[in-house]
């Protein structure tokens, strides 16, 4: 199979996502032009990024040409838009745009609001991309297409979301309820000051929290654990909501509409959680926080939430 001018690899097996985006490097013209968006991302090290949509086809890999024409290719997405040298970096031999110009350009070309703000958390929670680092990069792309869509999406953001599905879910949670502020995995902790769990979304205010069961916790060993801990969560005083893949709007919208109700009915007296951290407990909800931890601190405290390479 030709990938490029002179260029072959086997047609079998089938290509890995960061194959893909290594056939996809040759089509590049020469310099300023660089592998962007999704695939850019996927390269840096954000490997939620895996290349294929909601319905579950392949996503093309999106080359920024600045100006130069390349021919149209199967697998592939050209965009003419100009792209600066500073903005470019070589990663393991390829050329690709840096995590900020490629966020943003996912959000700006993504087919809706939910993708875009997903990809900006998804870039955020490899720690690629902070709020405030994107607030500075939209703003400088005022005039692009798209960019009202980032603007929007940039409002919606999280940096703690630790999966596509639990940014959807959220995302679906706010449209019911509004403006109404949600934590994403959030620390919960009892009174004398014990970590009693970290929950997917929390609405502290009225004290109902959401988790968001993927098909990695219908394994017996892991449903036990998350029985155990949504009783401790409610023991506390808090109501626990579970949503499962598959969920219609109404699914969901009736299931918070139940929960906020049992919620409103619980009185204050049985509040017996705070999100108060206790001074040995080292935080790591946003990308600064996340940043500022030695090596060994990111493999102990983030490893079970950074999914397989």
């Amino acid at each position: 199979m030709s990938v490029g001018r002179g260029c072959f690899r086997p047609v079998e097996p089938a290509p890995s996502v960061l194959q893909r985006i290594a056939d996809a490097s040759y089509r590049l013209p020469s310099a300023p032009s660089g592998i962007t968006g999704w695939a850019a991302l996927r390269w840096l090290g954000a490997t939620w990024f895996t290349g294929v949509d909601v319905g579950g086809e392949l996503r093309p890999v999106p080359l920024a040409t600045a100006g130069s024409t390349v021919r149209p290719r199967c697998g592939v997405a050209v965009s003419e838009e100009r792209v600066g040298a500073h903005q470019l970096v070589e990663v393991r031999g390829l050329r690709v745009t840096d995590a900020l110009r490629s966020t943003v350009y996912e959000m700006r070309h993504s087919p809706s609001l939910a993708g875009a703000v997903e990809a900006a958390d998804m870039a955020a929670t490899s720690d690629l991309v902070s709020r405030d680092e994107l607030a500075v990069a939209v703003a400088a792309h005022r005039a692009w297409t798209g960019v009202e869509q980032a603007r929007r999406a940039l409002a919606l953001m999280a940096e703690n979301s630790w999966s596509p599905a639990e940014s959807r879910l959220r995302l679906r949670w706010l449209q019911w309820s509004g403006e109404r502020a949600l934590l994403c995995n959030q620390p919960v902790f009892d009174l004398q000051g014990r970590h009693v769990g970290t929950s997917d979304l929390l609405d502290a205010r009225a004290g109902v929290l959401g988790e968001y069961d993927g098909d990695d916790h219908w394994n017996r060993e892991r449903r036990r654990g998350d029985l155990s801990r949504l009783e401790r969560f409610q023991d506390l005083g808090l109501e626990v909501v579970t949503f499962v893949a598959g969920e219609s709007d109404r699914d969901v919208a009736d299931r918070l509409r139940g929960a906020y109700g049992r919620a409103a009915l619980r009185p204050a007296a049985d509040r017996a959680w705070t999100l108060r951290a206790p001074t040995w407990w080292q935080p790591t909800t946003t990308v600064a926080l996340r940043r500022s931890l030695e090596p060994a601190q990111r493999r102990r405290l983030l490893g079970r939430q950074q999914p397989a390479a």
